[in-house]
């Protein structure tokens, strides 16, 4: 079928750049080496990055004001959602290269040759602008590529775990293969308990700051700590630092001697 120097490799819409109209659901057989379809990927990721001919204009206007504004652009607006459904998965459309009639050092050469020129294609960048603690990766971007060969295929099925995801080390079943497991389901993991143990430090924070009552040692309320702190309520009779049972009978005190002399005023008063 084809020359024992070469791969053939079978690719879901790589052209798709080259010619827009082309239909992206169309399959190719081809015969090329490791560095052509390291071309074929670089303009399928490329084609991924586009917007139809009737994108919302603020999103045009955003993609031409820098190089990279596409990446802040969703992909239900870009191009290639116009031919294939949500993947469900972050990233672009996956694509499998199948290789047929070849070695295995040669498919080893050939997704070392992939995996070292599509770097930035195939791989996800760290999540920005996160506390520490966040390892998951965005592959927002990214391409997600499988490879195997025609004779795995035939001998284990394509269910089987016999699909390598470039990047990655080991052979997995096509849903493990595709599955971003430090992506986004990570990064709402680690964010839920980032967020969680963020709400702990402040309420310890806050417990460190509650007053002591110095008469008994013990801790005033919330409800007494937030009266000595509140401007229409803060307590106006006995000791600011004194909890609840210990302080009534200093305002009682307090509120009888107001009385006394309020009783004096007005007895002096002509």
């Amino acid at each position: 079928m084809t020359r024992p120097s070469t791969v053939a490799a079978r690719i879901d819409a790589a052209d798709a750049a080259a010619d827009v109209g082309t239909d992206p659901d169309d399959r190719e057989r081809d015969v090329e080496d490791a560095h052509d379809l390291v071309a074929k990927l670089r303009r399928y990721w490329e084609w991924g990055r586009l917007l139809p001919r009737d994108a919302d204009k603020h999103a045009v206007e955003l993609v031409c004001s820098r190089p990279d504004a596409i990446e802040h652009v969703d992909h239900e607006q870009r191009l290639w959602r116009r031919f294939y459904p949500p993947t469900g998965r972050e990233g672009l459309v996956p694509v499998a290269f199948v290789f047929v009639d070849t070695t295995e050092a040669k498919v080893a050469n050939t997704v070392a040759v992939l995996e070292e020129a599509g770097r930035r294609l195939l791989g996800a960048a760290p999540v920005r602008h996160l506390p520490p603690g966040i390892t998951a990766r965005d592959y927002s971007q990214a391409v997600p590529v499988v490879v195997t060969t025609l004779e795995q295929l035939q001998e284990h099925g394509a269910d089987a775990a016999v699909w390598r995801r470039l990047g990655r080390k080991g052979e997995q079943a096509l849903t493990a293969a595709l599955d971003n497991s430090d992506g986004d389901v990570l990064f709402r993991d680690q964010e839920a308990r980032a967020d969680a143990e963020e709400e702990r430090r402040r309420a310890a924070e806050r417990e460190a700051r509650r007053p002591v009552c110095k008469r008994c040692g013990h801790k005033l309320t919330a409800q007494l700590w937030e009266e000595t702190r509140a401007h229409r309520t803060a307590w106006s009779a006995g000791d600011v630092s004194v909890c609840g049972q210990r302080r009534r009978p200093d305002a009682a005190a307090v509120g009888g001697y107001a009385t006394r002399q309020e009783l004096r005023i007005r007895k002096n008063s002509p």
